[in-house]
């Protein structure tokens, strides 16, 4: 794993922390891969009761990550489709909550639509572009 998120577990919580501030959390190849692995690393963990995703920085995510070249991740790996995070999150067995701490556009308000509960703070923006 690279540093694209990062995963904990705090008391019965698996907090997944989308961690690309510097491109508002966009989601790149490699991000949707960790993101991925994590959900179902929690998923399967006795002690993880809910799932928490965020962001670090101004954005929660700021959707595709434009610059990334599509369908390979880092290291040459095949890319996961960013739906069957989507999937990954809707079937979970565990609540996912989505805890937006900012901006929240096209991809990243799919992981938000995705969410079974959905925190924000007075930052929170939600858009899809036309």
């Amino acid at each position: 794993m690279s540093d694209n998120t990062r995963f904990e577990i705090r008391g019965g919580a698996a907090w997944i922390t989308l961690n690309r501030p510097e491109n508002r959390n966009a989601l790149s190849a490699g991000l949707v891969n960790e993101l991925y692995d994590h959900l179902g690393t929690a998923q399967v963990d006795p002690k993880v009761r809910c799932i928490v995703i965020t962001g670090v920085g101004p954005a929660f995510c700021a959707g595709a990550d434009l610059k990334s070249p599509p369908g390979e991740a880092i290291g040459g790996g095949r890319a996961i489709p960013y739906a069957d995070v989507l999937t990954r999150i809707l079937d979970s067995p565990q609540p996912v909550i989505a805890a937006v701490n900012g901006a929240a556009f096209a991809g990243g308000l799919g992981l938000v639509g995705a969410a079974d509960i959905v925190l924000t703070n007075e930052a929170a923006q939600f858009s899809f572009p036309k």
